[in-house]
């Protein structure tokens, strides 16, 4: 199976491209990388992912590229963590606008 690393610290002149490229030259295989970008302007967000093909050793390769530069700064590695699904919003409770603006009949 293959593992994804979280990269962050990225410059904003990171692509796809020089990403993958990046890694692969430290001596990995890369399925794939993708820098994310801003929905609204397209520019990169400063983070990215790196999916390892088949049979690499994650755990060398977080050792591996963490600190490394790329463009003049210090990359963070870290293993991926599973993407939320809640969207960080407080579960349960409920309530509406009335809860908050109910007026009063004395």
């Amino acid at each position: 199976m293959a593992t994804k690393l979280y990269v962050g610290n990225l410059p904003h002149s990171a692509t796809d491209a020089s990403l993958g490229e990046f890694v692969s030259n430290a001596g990995f295989r890369v399925a794939s990388a993708v820098v994310v970008r801003d929905k609204m302007t397209g520019t990169p967000r400063g983070f990215g992912f790196v999916e390892l093909g088949e049979g690499e050793d994650a755990q060398r390769a977080i050792t591996g590229l963490n600190g490394q530069s790329l463009d003049g700064r210090a990359l963070t590695v870290n293993e991926a963590r599973p993407q939320r699904t809640d969207f960080g919003r407080p579960r349960g409770g409920g309530g509406g606008r009335d809860n908050f603006r109910r007026r009063r009949d004395y």
